[in-house]
C-alpha cells in the first residue's frame, strides 16, 4: 500500500492515539503520525472481522470500502452478468419470464447494498445493542451508592446521632439513676393510690379484627381523699424529702483544701444531694418504717404503710434493692472522677 487510508490521514494524532487503545494496537507510541496512520491501516485491514461492526470505526471501512472497492458489490456485478445471459438464452414462455422478474429484486437489493456500504455501515452504528453483564454490574453498582448516599445523607440531617448522643449523656449520671429507680416504685404505687376507673368501650372492628376493648382512666376524684394524700405523702416523705436533706447536709463530695484549715477554702461541692447518702438514708428509712413497721408514735398511718408495702414491687426489699443499686453506682461513679 503506498499510503494510508484517506480517513485516517485527515485524523490528528490524538484520535489516532485514541484508536490504537480502543483496537489494541501494540508499540504505537513511539510512532510518528504518519507511521502510525500506515499501522492502524494495516491493523485495522487485517481484523476487519472484529472492528467492522464497531461504530468508531464505520467511517474507516466506509472509506475503505470505496477505494479498494466492495466484496458485496463484486458478488452483485457477478449476478447480474449472469442474469443477462440468462435472459438472452430465454424463450417468451410465461413459465420463463416470472423467474427472472423475481430474481431481479434481490439484486437490485444487492446493488444498492453495495453503492452505499458507508449507509448500511452508519445505520448499523445507530442500532442500539444489548447491553453486556459488565454494563448491568455497573449500573448496579451505580444504583446502589446513590442509594447508599441518600440515606447516609437522610440520616445524616435528622440529628438522631447527636440526639441518640445527648440522651446517653443524660442518662449517664447517678441523678438518672435515682429518677429511673422512684419513677419504677411510683408506677407500681400509682393504681393503689389512684385506682382505675371504667371509662368507655372501643367497639370491636371487623375489618381489623379486633374485639371489644374496655378503657380505663385514673380515678381523679381521689385527690380529693385522704386515701391518696396519706400513703402519698408518706411515699415522699421516706423515699424523697427526708433522704434528700440528709444527702444536703451529710454530702460526702465537699472537698476541704490541701493542707488548710481555713473554712473559706472549702471546694464546692461536686452534686447539691450526695448521691450515697441519699442512698443509705433511704434504705434506713424503708426498713424502719416499710419492713419493722415503726410508726414513731402514731405519726404515720399503718394503713398507709401496709397499702405502700404491698404496691410496691418486692415491698420493702425492693425499695431496699433499689437504694443498693444508687448506692453502687455512686460509689463507682466517685471513684471514675477521681
Amino acid at each position: 500500500m503506498s499510503g494510508a487510508n484517506s480517513w485516517l490521514q485527515r485524523q490528528r494524532k490524538t484520535d489516532l492515539t485514541e484508536l490504537a487503545q480502543h483496537t489494541g494496537l501494540k508499540n504505537y507510541e513511539s510512532l510518528k503520525k504518519p507511521e502510525l496512520e500506515l499501522a492502524l491501516d494495516e491493523y485495522l485491514a487485517e481484523n476487519s472481522s472484529v472492528f467492522s461492526a464497531d461504530p468508531k470505526l464505520a467511517n474507516y471501512y466506509s472509506s475503505r470500502a470505496r477505494t479498494v472497492g466492495s466484496p458485496v458489490k463484486k458478488d452483485a456485478d457477478g449476478a447480474i452478468e449472469k442474469l443477462k445471459v440468462a435472459r438472452r438464452r430465454a424463450t417468451k414462455a410465461a413459465e420463463e419470464i416470472v423467474t427472472p422478474e423475481s430474481e431481479d429484486e434481490p439484486t437490485s437489493t444487492s446493488t444498492a447494498l453495495a453503492r452505499t456500504p458507508g449507509r448500511a455501515l452508519s445505520l448499523a452504528s445507530r442500532i442500539p445493542l444489548p447491553a453486556t453483564p459488565a454494563d448491568v454490574a455497573e449500573a448496579v453498582d451505580r444504583s446502589t451508592i446513590a442509594v447508599r448516599t441518600r440515606v447516609a445523607s437522610l440520616y445524616k440531617e435528622s440529628g438522631i446521632t447527636e440526639a441518640t448522643h445527648a440522651t446517653r449523656e443524660s442518662l449517664s449520671t447517678v441523678t438518672s439513676v435515682l429518677f429511673a429507680i422512684s419513677a419504677f416504685e411510683l408506677y407500681f404505687l400509682r393504681p393503689e393510690i389512684l385506682a382505675d376507673r371504667y371509662a368507655f368501650t372501643i367497639p370491636a372492628i371487623s375489618f381489623l379484627g379486633t374485639h371489644d376493648f374496655p378503657v380505663f382512666v385514673p380515678d381523679m376524684f381521689l385527690l380529693l381523699t385522704s386515701s391518696f394524700w396519706s400513703p402519698a405523702l408518706l411515699w415522699a416523705f421516706t423515699s424523697t424529702i427526708l433522704p434528700s436533706i440528709a444527702g444536703y447536709f451529710i454530702n460526702l463530695t465537699v472537698g476541704s483544701s490541701h493542707g488548710s484549715r481555713r473554712r473559706s477554702s472549702i471546694h464546692a461541692p461536686d452534686s447539691v444531694v450526695d448521691p450515697l447518702t441519699f442512698s443509705i438514708a433511704k434504705a434506713l428509712i424503708s426498713y424502719v418504717v416499710y419492713g419493722q413497721g415503726v410508726t414513731f408514735g402514731g405519726w404515720i398511718d399503718e394503713t398507709s404503710i401496709a397499702r405502700i408495702n404491698t404496691a410496691l414491687y418486692g415491698g420493702y426489699k425492693g425499695m431496699l434493692t433499689g437504694a443498693a443499686i444508687t448506692g453502687i453506682f455512686s460509689i463507682y461513679d466517685a471513684v471514675l472522677k477521681k
